[in-house]
């Protein structure tokens, strides 16, 4: 198993030589590339796989409920909870007496405790605005337990083939607001100790067993992804990824990219923060990320892929295990099939020099 990290803002190219079979790839400002020796036969395992590298954008389950919702045939009454990922509880809520308007409520753990209240900024409020003008539409006060409801004039929704590109979007709400608090904290963290020469780790949590650390610093910040695993077998998978990355990232082709480093101790800028937070098995992976990496466009690629960066590990440690015991399977049965094949033919040697033998004693008797 051969994994990269393409780190590349504007190709996706990779060393043909270097690397061999089917590729994941992040077109955004760092790419974790997989390259598999083997191909995956099993399409759908693929599939699955692929869909759980990382936090997809539009939510499946809140998907199929809006859609079910919009080309019902007679007016549905709908007062429906959703859990997903990440401690985020979605209420869907439609009257049959009022079928042209559902409501939305969405309720998630903040992302950084005490940067960002729990209350949404205006400025996430603006993004979420911004997924379908027409559709979408902030109710206020947001329902009780909600930190947003959102008002949808389904009868806005085009009845043509692009309703489902309208749906898909408007089942991205939680990315967005994740997206925005990440955003916001890259713009503004530690911006007051930065000024008087201190720089403070802010923890930031997308789920209870997935957190990260950023660390702003004069030109750059810094981005430490604990890495835990329960097995020891994920660990050694992990650290052999790791090193792998290192490599690649620090080679001449890929000069302009964020450099990365990968430790089993904590680095020295997070001495300090609480014992439980820096207890892993996987060592602390660490990107150096500069202000050209945030500005413009490219503030949403990285932010992405902060996000999804330990889903993308789980996914290379789950494919790679996968494609062991794939091989391990298939070598197993080839060494069946050659202990079958021997058996066979030691039945017939045995047979064979049996059968001679008692031809030749027949010989003998009959001489004598």
């Amino acid at each position: 198993m051969i994994a990269t990290l393409n780190l590349d803002f504007t190709q996706s190219s990779y060393n043909q030589k270097r690397l061999r079979g089917p590729d994941l790839k992040l077109n955004c400002m760092f790419t974790l590339t997989i390259q598999n020796i083997h191909t995956i036969s099993e399409e759908e395992e693929r599939s699955s796989y692929i869909r759980m590298a990382c936090i997809e954008r539009a939510s499946p389950a809140l998907k199929q409920i809006l859609l079910k919702l919009c080309c019902a045939e007679k007016p549905l009454e709908i007062d429906h909870h959703l859990y997903e990922f990440g401690s985020v509880e979605y209420h869907i809520q439609s009257q049959a007496s009022n079928p042209q308007v559902a409501y939305l409520s969405i309720s998630m753990p903040p992302l950084c405790h005490g940067v960002i209240q729990n209350e949404l900024s205006s400025y996430t409020i603006e993004m979420v605005k911004g997924l379908c003008p027409n559709v979408v539409g902030i109710a206020e006060p947001a329902k009780e337990g909600y930190q947003l409801t959102l008002k949808l004039n389904l009868n806005q929704i085009p009845q043509n083939k692009d309703y489902d590109k309208v749906i898909k979007e408007i089942s991205t709400v939680h990315s967005v607001i994740l997206s925005s608090q990440l955003k916001e904290i890259l713009w503004n963290v530690n911006f007051d100790d930065a000024l008087q020469g201190m720089y403070k780790p802010i923890k930031l949590v997308y789920h209870p067993k997935d957190h990260f650390f950023l660390i702003r610093q004069p030109q750059r910040i810094i981005a430490v992804f604990p890495i835990r695993f329960r097995e020891k077998s994920d660990v050694i998978i992990a650290t052999a990824f790791f090193q792998e990355l290192v490599d690649v990232g620090s080679s001449d082709k890929w000069a302009k990219v964020p450099p990365c480093n990968w430790s089993a101790i904590p680095p020295p800028e997070l001495r300090g923060e609480a014992f439980e937070d820096l207890s892993t098995n996987g060592g602390f992976f660490t990107f150096d990320i500069s202000s050209r990496h945030v500005e413009g466009n490219r503030l949403d690629k990285t932010v992405w892929n902060l996000l999804n960066f330990n889903a993308y590990v789980r996914y290379h440690v789950k494919s790679t295990k996968g494609f062991i015991q794939r091989r391990m399977r298939k070598r197993l049965e080839s060494l069946v099939e050659v202990h079958k094949h021997l058996n066979c033919n030691i039945r017939f040697i045995v047979r064979t020099r049996t059968f001679i033998l008692a031809t030749l004693r027949l010989e003998t008797y009959s001489e004598t």
